[in-house]
């Protein structure tokens, strides 16, 4: 299907964990794989924003994490199956949020923390932390 999708989320324990999945067909015809970014946001909170969490290149040689989950989330990739997931550890009420991943094109280095950088977008999965 000709669109992003992600799914995994869930209601799990502070300190648990959660794999999402991305599927996102290779939009950009000249490249092999898509640039993937997740980002997450609290419905509903006037002002906030999406947020930023990780990217991934098309290689899966470059990734970056927003300093609130590193160390906690992997963000990984299996071309072969058009997937990237984000394995989260060590989850916390306050990584309660809709999780939402989107394709790039690849750019020249990295991967980008903007969201407008970023042309197709998942319809998101929740993440519910609590106890």
């Amino acid at each position: 299907q000709w669109q992003v999708v992600e799914s995994g989320g869930d209601l799990v324990q502070p300190g648990g964990s959660l794999r999402l999945s991305c599927a996102a067909p290779r939009f950009y015809e000249d490249y092999n794989a898509n640039v993937i970014g997740w980002f997450r946001q609290v419905p509903g909170v006037p002002g906030k924003e999406r947020e930023w969490i990780s990217c991934i290149t098309t290689n899966g040689g470059i990734t970056q994490y927003t300093d609130s989950v590193k160390g906690r989330f992997t963000i990984s990739r299996d071309n072969a199956k058009d997937t990237v997931y984000l394995q989260m550890n060590s989850l916390k009420p306050e990584d309660t949020a809709v999780y939402y991943c989107a394709a790039a094109p690849p750019r020249n280095y990295g991967c980008s923390k903007t969201a407008r950088e970023y042309q197709y977008w998942g319809q998101g999965t929740q993440v519910t932390v609590s106890s």
